[in-house]
Order: C-alpha cells, then sequence, then structure tokens
C-alpha cells in the first residue's frame, strides 16, 4: 500500500471530518418553548395567507383551495395554547377543511353550485379572530408579533442553527 498520495489530499480529509463533526456536535434539540413558537408562527403565517385567499375568493369559480398544512402538521400539538384559542383555531381549520371539499366537489364535478354554501365571510371573521388571539400569544410570549421566519444561511446548516 502506498501512502504516499494521501498526504495531497489530507487538508480536503479533514476538513470534511472537521465539517461532519461541526454539524454532529453543534446540533442541538429546540426547547419545547422554541417549537411552541414556531408552531404558532407557522399557523399565523398560514392564516395571513388564507385570509388573502378568502380576500380573492370567487364563488363563482371554483379557486384555489385553503391552506391546512399546518393544521394537519400540528392539529394535536396545541396543548399549550389556552383552551379558547385553541377552539378558535379548531374552528377555523374545519370551516377550512370543509370549504376545501367543496372546492374540490366543485371542481370535480366542474359546477358551482358546490360553492354557493361557502360564507366567505365567517371565513374571514374565524381568520381574523384567530391570527389576533395567536398573535396575542406571540407577543406575550417573545414580546413581539415577528412571524417571519430567518431564512436558514449555509453556517447556520452546519451549526444547527
Amino acid at each position: 500500500m502506498d501512502f504516499g498520495d494521501i498526504s495531497d489530499n489530507l487538508p480536503v480529509i479533514i476538513s470534511i471530518i472537521v465539517l461532519i463533526l461541526l454539524q454532529f456536535f453543534l446540533r442541538r434539540k429546540r426547547s419545547p418553548e422554541t417549537n411552541q413558537i414556531g408552531i404558532v408562527q407557522n399557523f399565523v403565517n398560514e392564516l395571513r395567507l388564507n385570509n388573502r385567499l378568502a380576500d380573492v375568493f370567487n364563488p363563482g369559480k371554483a379557486g384555489k383551495k385553503f391552506m391546512d398544512t399546518s393544521w394537519r402538521l400540528y392539529g394535536n400539538k396545541l396543548d399549550f395554547l389556552d383552551r379558547d384559542l385553541q377552539t378558535d383555531v379548531t374552528d377555523t381549520y374545519m370551516l377550512i377543511e370543509d370549504y376545501n371539499q367543496q372546492i374540490a366537489s366543485a371542481k370535480k364535478f366542474k359546477s358551482t353550485s358546490y360553492l354557493a354554501s361557502i360564507d366567505i365571510d365567517r371565513l374571514k371573521d374565524l381568520l381574523a379572530d384567530t391570527e389576533e388571539g395567536l398573535e396575542d400569544w406571540l407577543v406575550a410570549r417573545t414580546g413581539s408579533d415577528t412571524t417571519t421566519p430567518k431564512s436558514p444561511s449555509i453556517f447556520g446548516d452546519f451549526t444547527g442553527r
């Protein structure tokens, strides 16, 4: 075995090993408080998007479905919210799911009659109330209602941030 050529590639090999070790050791498990704040931020961002979709909703045409990704991911992890806020979030997303089914039916059968029972004003009220409640929760926990997530950087991937 000739190990003479390894010395040429040694800096590259060492830097790869160091990066892997940094990734492994610096990756931290988030605290439950951080996860809760992230969950609420996801809900607030999604509610804002749904509010914009409700503004442009046209009952004469089956358009985009409302977003319910946060609900599907975190709907069963809302124990940390007070009971009234949990009820608001649940009611809002149950209505969204119902409306999404009606929109899907309208698209499937190419008929707007399925959209006639959608009460967009009720949805807007629920969206506004729920968004306000979640923003108040964020202000109480973090002191700010900023919900824009930070973009991860390349170095952030290596350090676990």
